[in-house]
């Protein structure tokens, strides 16, 4: 292996030269694990490995207006054990969305306090248990759906696996942080982690397509390759953060939680795929091959 030095507009602070293929792996698998540790630990805790929103516990959302502040609301609701968040104020009236994991008598608490109710769902605990079920299912299926694809695309142990451990941790980190920042599986969230599915599918491909199948020495494919897709990721964290920030700015619900996920799980994309995938690739290009 030898450095790439005429190369024209590389990523001047990158030489991959200067570490070993245990160093790249070290930092990502590090993080992965200790990532694998907080999921553990919650599950012990918990039951579950990430706290569970009431779409997968069960419970009731209601959103109200009022003209109370966030606080009387809270001190007024505090027999349901609620979480309220405010939503958005429209000619001097607040709303809130309040939600519970308590569904007999909500409605009736509510009105009493003399709230007005805007919209109300409630779901039973049964059919969060199964709701539950179905996201695994479904998580599991695009997974393994995924991995099946990057094996037959790539025929060879190596390039694949190298994939899917990346994309493997752009879920399970991303599913951490959520329990260290308090955000709860919803929805909404798996729409996020599903996505990211797809994002790291792609940086990895890019990676392995232009090292494994295009001509060119191994620093020279590799740089070509993070020109396009840190640019492509970068682009992404950038939309999302923005999206994000917005969304809390004018109190829209769900959107703030969605462009986290998929900004810290980005970013992981980012750790994963020039880190950890690249040292595979480099270890089975100049090493793995002649074993």
């Amino acid at each position: 292996m030898s450095a790439m030095t005429d190369l024209p507009d590389r990523f001047p602070d990158v030489d991959y030269t200067r570490y070993t293929n245990r160093q790249l792996a070290a930092v990502p698998l590090a993080v992965l694990g200790v990532a694998l540790a907080i999921l553990a630990a919650w599950y012990v805790m918990s039951g579950t490995p990430v706290a569970l929103g009431i779409e997968f516990t069960g419970g009731t959302e209601v959103q109200i207006q009022t003209s109370a502040s966030q606080g009387e609301v809270a001190q007024s609701l505090s027999g349901l054990d609620p979480t309220i968040q405010p939503v958005q104020v429209s000619g001097g009236t607040q709303e809130y969305i309040v939600t519970t994991q308590q569904t007999d008598g909500v409605r009736q608490t509510i009105e009493s306090q003399g709230y007005e109710i805007a919209s109300f769902s409630e779901t039973s605990a049964s059919f969060g248990t199964d709701s539950v079920r179905l996201t695994l299912f479904g998580l599991a299926v695009a997974f393994v759906g995924m991995s099946l694809l990057i094996f037959v695309l790539f025929r060879s142990f190596v390039p694949s696996i190298a994939i899917v451990i990346s994309a493997f941790s752009d879920i399970v980190i991303p599913l951490a942080l959520m329990n260290v920042l308090g955000i709860k599986l919803s929805l909404g969230t798996i729409a996020a982690l599903l996505m990211l599915i797809g994002y790291s599918v792609d940086s990895d491909v890019l990676l392995n397509n232009h090292i494994l199948r295009r001509r060119g020495e191994f620093y020279e494919s590799a740089y070509r390759a993070m020109r396009t897709g840190v640019t492509m990721t970068l682009t992404s964290i950038s939309a999302m953060a923005v999206m994000s920030a917005a969304a809390f700015l004018l109190a829209i619900p769900l959107l703030p939680q969605i462009g986290l996920v998929l900004v810290l799980g980005l970013s992981a994309d980012l750790m994963n795929t020039y880190l950890l995938n690249l040292s595979l690739l480099r270890w089975y290009k100049y090493e793995g091959i002649t074993r």
